[in-house]
């Protein structure tokens, strides 16, 4: 295998200096990710598998892209997902679709606690997988999904939609320019209120609850990891977690779901491999709403505005003088310049997995990055459950990236 398209995207900018990665773009290597004309007019026949989340991206609007065929174990989603994608054929199933020999890619929407299962069976099938978020629920599952990326060298892809929120390109980039200086704290926020009322789509589907009905919010926590991992590709590496739910939740309280879990809310302290500190909130109770970050360094602190009315600001004797985020549009092609879900990321996202096929190399948020997101928080769970218990987090990185750190 040629060593040279598996290099890592974190030994790349050390090889490369922060005088290179400065005028980066978003995480492509090449051009493509600049919206320069397209080296190839190939076509990647994707099939999307998921008819909620699923049906918020662009795939057909890509330029070398083609939505190949959709499925759902809903037919209402299914005849969603054809119309939105304009796509005439339709699987059942993820398990049908992945026999279809024309399909290059497949993107995974499905519920959380069948991602791993479903990109194991797509990539076994020769197929490479995009997935929705988290990449996995449990240790075991993240180790499963390492093994098969490394074993069937297809490429993986976590569709994290905090790294290309627009604070989180420029938080990137300023980094890179060594702006902040040292980057030693950093605030990272997702709210998302929940109600257990039957009403709640999310929640119920025909009166039978959802995967989503008691998910652990530290489950779900790539919203908030992704702004430190994203911005610094720093690993986390101890936690400690408190959780809580609101007392009328008596079905959190007392364990009444799946999960066992009792909590609707938690905030996680974690440390990372630079022995800097991060405050990690994944809350569904409340009533703020969305993905926030402050990053705090020893010559600039960068925040995102919130729901709570928080304004963006720079702070630093060189700090650029925004009053607001730079536009990034140009960096995509002209089909995809504009607005999509989660903060214009949606755009984003669909251009970086379709550009990575196209030049043959890892999409930038891959398998290791995924996993560098989501693990924190399933370990910061059982901390939870013990109680705020201090636990190591494991690495799920490559060897080399792995022994490269001091």
């Amino acid at each position: 295998m040629d060593q040279s398209k598996t290099l890592s995207r974190r030994s790349f900018m050390g090889k490369t200096g922060q005088a290179v990665m400065a005028g980066a773009m978003i995480g492509s290597q090449n051009s493509i990710s600049t919206g320069q004309a397209l080296p190839s007019d190939r076509k990647i026949k994707i099939g999307v598998v998921g008819g909620g989340f699923g049906a918020s991206f662009q795939w057909h609007k890509h330029p070398n892209c083609i939505v190949h065929a959709v499925s759902d174990l809903r037919s209402d989603r299914r005849d969603k997902l054809m119309k939105v994608y304009i796509c005439d054929r339709s699987y059942e199933s993820l398990e049908k679709l992945i026999l279809d020999k024309d399909i290059e890619a497949v993107a995974v929407f499905t519920g959380a606690p069948d991602h791993v299962h479903h990109c194991v069976l797509a990539m076994k099938a020769g197929k490479h997988v995009i997935s929705a978020v988290p990449a996995a629920t449990s240790l075991e599952d993240a180790q499963q999904l390492r093994e098969i990326k490394e074993r069937t060298d297809r490429k993986y892809m976590m569709a994290e939609t905090s790294y290309y929120r627009s604070y989180a390109i420029a938080a990137r980039e300023l980094f890179r320019q060594g702006k902040f200086g040292e980057l030693f704290y950093s605030e990272v926020e997702y709210y998302h209120p929940f109600t257990t009322k039957l009403s709640n789509s999310l929640l119920f589907y025909k009166g039978k609850r959802t995967w989503r009905y008691g998910f652990p919010p530290m489950h779900y926590p790539t919203h908030s990891t992704g702004y430190v991992v994203g911005v610094t590709e720093e690993r986390f590496t101890e936690v400690s977690c408190l959780g809580w739910s609101a007392p009328d939740k008596l079905d959190y309280l007392n364990r009444n779901n799946v999960y066992q879990n009792p909590f609707s809310s938690q905030c996680a302290l974690f440390k990372t491999d630079k022995g800097h500190i991060c405050r990690c909130n994944v809350i569904w109770d409340g009533v703020a709403h969305g993905e926030r970050a402050q990053w705090f360094g020893t010559k600039m602190a960068f925040y995102m505005p919130g729901s709570g009315g928080q304004p963006f600001r720079i702070q630093g004797r060189k700090a650029p003088k925004w009053k607001e985020v730079p536009s990034y549009w140009e960096r995509l092609p002209e089909s995809l310049r504009h607005e999509s879900g989660h903060g214009g990321s949606h755009t984003f996202i669909t251009h970086e997995f379709i550009s990575a096929l196209i030049e043959d190399r890892e999409p930038v948020v891959d398998v290791y990055e995924s996993l560098a997101m989501t693990v924190p928080g399933i370990v910061a769970h059982k901390s939870a459950l013990a109680g705020g218990e201090q636990m190591k987090v494991p690495s799920f990185d490559r060897k080399a990236d792995s022994d490269r750190k001091t």
